[in-house]
């Protein structure tokens, strides 16, 4: 969410602002700068996930080995 504020306010902002030590408003400076920067976005290539899942069993064997791990709560003691 963007926020945009008034000329006013941005007046008063600078009001306060001033009175900082130089030190603080160099980096004040610095993180204002680095926040309008436009950064490139990396792109996320959903083939890199492909292959992702390694097994020796075939897909009927690792639904069979699912099924039969599943417990249901009557079956469980306490």
């Amino acid at each position: 969410m963007r926020i945009a504020l008034k000329n006013t306010t941005i007046d008063k902002y600078f009001g306060f602002l001033t009175k900082l030590d130089n030190i603080s408003k160099k980096r004040l400076i610095i993180k204002l700068t680095e926040s309008i920067e436009v950064k490139e976005k990396k792109l996320f290539d959903l083939k890199s996930l492909y292959g992702a899942w390694e097994d020796t069993r075939t897909s009927d064997e690792i639904i069979k080995d699912i099924r039969n791990s599943r417990v249901e709560k009557k079956s469980i003691e306490l």
